[in-house]
């Protein structure tokens, strides 16, 4: 099956497979968020072993996007789509009936963790591979909010979930979605033709990328809860002490160091792969594309602003305003459909203005909405005073990750779509952890959780600041709207 046409239909069919993969991927990463106290209760486990079941799924997702986006672009996306989402749902499968913490972790964290690393990047690969012009950018507009609207809907559902029905059925939706992919796949997806089946995969350098990203991400992760400089609790694994609680320093520095010395020995080999002639598992080279380039660090920085927004909201929402789970998702509900509601617009708006400025105005909106939710919220604050904040950024978010995605992919080869994709998402990944991780410290030393999210909020007004910056740097030629093949 050939990719499809400008005129095919078929390519909007395929999009809807795509966008209902990417959903269940970044559901699982925030549903499972609100259930964790019943997991706790029913599972008869620990809140540091419950939280392994994110952390862990977090942590193999981004360890192995790059190489999952290698895999599509040597072996065919439509293939490691197919065995991405297979993957995913027998790991759903196994979580949705576990009977300890230890199989929820393998089947979460492990199996699904590996599943959707094959999966992100072939749906940014087929994106970018069948959609040219205006209607690239509407398949990514719609790639985006869904991608923004199912991070923000994430706790809504798993509260409604936990609540009228069990935790179970977190995990129990992908079990059912996942089939129907695999037959939208099979059906739909272009099979594009595999550009390396006779080379050798870059073990050495997954190797390297994969412990490099997981080290990274797991300081970023886990920081708060060891310390980030003075250790606040012992480190073990399987029950094994690994770092004492009593050591001079955390072992979180140590962590990052090695994640550095390890990712730069990653770009090393690399280097030394491209130079003596031999397949890269990626190719530095891709850094010359100014889109690529300046595209995945606004990406970073934009991560950094949405996630710090959605963590330090919960944490108002639930501990200053004292509402449930499902209460603040109910409250949130308006983020994440101003997304939707702006996917269309962004698309129109870029025939008309060019991906650069829809991506910049929304970086701005996003800031603005910032600024005014630090100002507005207060112990008493009503839905009514929150909500044009929250609409406002959804609004900024829509505009914003959609087309950054777009341009990140617009100038890179066909053939390098996938590790490209994956990429794309690991920066994306690292931004989330990142601003996490940041806007959890900055309400921790605040004296009240009140002050902590006011902080919190103008800490990521002013890091979207820098995004704005760093996407000025992005081309605004007319080229950025169309693949490069």
């Amino acid at each position: 099956m050939a990719p499809p046409t400008d005129g095919d239909p078929q390519r909007w069919v395929s999009l809807i497979v795509v966008l209902a993969a990417a959903s269940i991927i970044v559901l699982d990463t925030t549903i499972v968020n609100v259930a964790i106290p019943t997991i706790i209760r029913d599972l008869d486990t620990t809140l540091p072993a419950a939280q392994w079941v994110i952390t862990g799924y977090s942590l193999t997702f981004a360890s192995m996007l790059v190489i999952g986006g290698r895999l599509g672009d040597v072996y065919g996306h439509r293939r490691t789509f197919v065995i991405g989402t297979a993957l995913f749902g027998m790991g759903s499968l196994l979580a949705s009936e576990s009977w300890s913490v230890g199989s929820l972790i393998l089947g979460e964290a492990v199996i699904e963790g590996l599943g959707a690393s094959l999966m992100m990047p072939a749906t940014l690969a087929v994106l970018s591979t069948s959609f040219t012009g205006r209607q690239r950018a509407t398949a990514f507009a719609a790639w985006g909010s869904i991608v923004g609207s199912a991070a923000a809907l994430g706790p809504l559902l798993g509260g409604w979930l936990t609540t009228d029905y069990s935790w179970r059925w977190s995990f129990r939706i992908n079990v059912i979605v996942a089939p129907l992919a695999i037959a939208g796949g099979l059906l739909f997806l272009p099979k594009t033709k595999p550009t390396g089946r006779d080379e050798p995969l870059d073990l050495g350098g997954a190797a390297l990328i994969a412990s490099g990203m997981f080290l990274l991400v797991f300081g970023l992760s886990e920081g708060g809860a060891y310390g980030w400089w003075a250790p606040l609790r012992s480190f073990g694994v399987a029950g094994v002490g690994v770092w004492p609680a009593d050591a001079p320093i955390s072992f979180i520095p140590i962590v990052f160091l090695l994640a550095v010395a390890t990712l730069a020995g990653f770009y090393r080999w690399e280097r030394h792969r491209a130079a003596t002639g031999r397949s890269a598992l990626f190719e530095f080279d891709l850094l010359r594309f100014l889109s690529f380039r300046y595209g995945l660090i606004t990406t970073t920085i934009t991560a950094i602003g949405q996630f710090g927004l959605m963590f330090a909201m919960a944490l108002y929402l639930q501990d200053a305003r004292h509402l449930t789970a499902k209460q603040n998702g109910l409250w949130m509900l308006p983020f994440g459909a101003s997304m939707l509601a702006s996917a269309p617009l962004a698309g129109r708006l870029v025939g008309r203005f060019g991906a650069p400025a829809v991506v910049r105005s929304g970086l701005v909106l996003q800031t603005a909405s910032l600024v005014y939710l630090g100002l507005t919220v207060s112990a008493t604050s009503s839905f009514a005073q929150v909500m044009p904040g929250l609409v406002g950024f959804g609004f900024g978010a829509g505009f914003a990750s959609s087309q950054l995605t777009s341009l990140i992919l617009s100038e890179i080869p066909v053939a390098k779509s996938g590790v490209a994709g994956g990429t794309n998402s690991t920066a994306r990944q690292v931004g989330a952890a990142l601003g996490i991780a940041t806007i959890g410290a900055l309400v921790t030393e605040q004296t009240s959780v009140l002050a902590g999210t006011r902080s919190a909020l103008f800490f990521a007004a002013a890091v979207l600041v820098i995004g704005i910056c760093t996407s000025m740097l992005i081309p605004s030629h007319r080229r950025t709207a169309a693949t490069v093949s």
